[in-house]
Formats: structure tokens, C-alpha cells, sequence
């Protein structure tokens, strides 16, 4: 199968999932700088230039991998909702999660609780599984509605973990029909 080169465009019944785009990087340095964002992912603000090398890695992804991540907005009205998708972020993880793509997903403050993750995740996942067995997740253990949306997803805890001295709990998920990867 001939992996794209850029995110496919992905609809789910109110969004519309797109390859990130240099013209995203003022609505998603916003959503990075918004603390109900940032508070179960490292804790902090990023600047725009980080949130900049963010944006390039996401495009990059796609023409070295045939994956990665996709900006997801509100069809109706063009509002941000968030970014998810595939990375290789190649973390200093212990134990390692470099066998398979980590899933991730951030949303906007206001988007959060709406069930815009799970319906974008869906429609990744279903991307995903033609062309990718496994998958792992990485996951805040205080934060509960990101768990309980990864089981929903299929994903499975396999073990703790720590990223950047602070404690994460790693999760799994096979595509459906595949041999599991672990």
C-alpha cells in the first residue's frame, strides 16, 4: 500500500479532520497557552515557537512515516477543536514505547467533554487499523476521562511508566484482526 505523503482529509458527523497547515499555528498556540489544555500534559504553557516546531513535526511525520496527526475542527462553523492523531515522538520512556505509533489527542478548553476526542479518534482509528497493527497510548494516571476514553477506544493498560520523572500509565490496542504486537 503507497503511504500518503499528507494527512487524508477525515469527516465524522460534526468535524472535519485536515493535515495541519502553517495557518494553524495561531489558533493552536492559543489552545497550548489554555491551562484546562495543558494541565494533564506536562503542566505547562508552550510558547508559539514551540507549539511551531509542534506544527512542523506534525506535517513532517506524514512524508517520513505515511502517518501521523491531523487538526480537527468544528465542520459548521471552522472552530478548532483540537489536534490527534499518530506521532513518533521517540520518548525517553521507561519501559520503552517505541514498538508501535503513540496515539495522542489534545482539545481545545471549550471542546473538552463534548465527545469531539472519541469521535475523531474513531474515524483515525479506523484510518489507522488498514495499515497499522498496534498502537500505544500514554496517559496522565490522574487523568480520568482520557482513561476511560482509551479503554473505550479498545486500548488496554499494559503498565506504569515514567516520562520526565513523573509517574504515566502505558496502554496498548491492536488492531482489530491483527496479531498482537505484545
Amino acid at each position: 500500500m503507497h503511504a500518503p505523503k499528507s494527512a487524508p482529509t477525515l469527516t465524522t458527523a460534526r468535524l472535519t479532520l485536515t493535515a495541519h497547515a502553517a495557518t494553524d499555528l495561531e489558533d493552536c498556540a492559543a489552545m497550548w497557552t489554555d491551562p484546562r489544555v495543558y494541565v494533564m500534559i506536562g503542566g505547562q504553557p508552550r510558547t508559539r515557537e514551540d507549539v511551531w516546531i509542534r506544527l512542523l513535526r506534525s506535517i513532517g511525520q506524514w512524508t517520513v512515516f505515511g502517518y501521523g496527526s491531523w487538526i480537527a475542527r468544528d465542520t459548521a462553523t471552522g472552530q478548532l477543536i483540537g489536534e490527534l492523531g499518530l506521532i513518533e515522538a521517540r520518548r525517553a520512556i521507561e519501559p520503552s514505547i517505541d514498538a508501535a505509533p503513540e496515539v495522542g489527542w489534545t482539545l481545545t478548553g471549550d471542546a473538552q467533554g463534548k465527545g469531539y476526542a472519541s469521535e475523531a479518534l474513531a474515524a483515525i482509528l479506523a484510518w489507522t487499523d488498514t495499515r497499522i497493527p498496534a498502537t500505544t497510548c500514554i496517559i496522565d494516571p490522574a487523568n480520568a476521562p482520557s482513561i476511560r476514553l482509551a479503554e473505550r477506544l479498545g486500548y488496554r493498560l499494559r503498565t506504569t511508566g515514567t516520562y520526565r520523572d513523573a509517574p504515566i500509565l502505558i496502554f496498548d490496542r491492536a488492531a482489530p484482526g491483527a496479531i498482537s504486537a505484545r
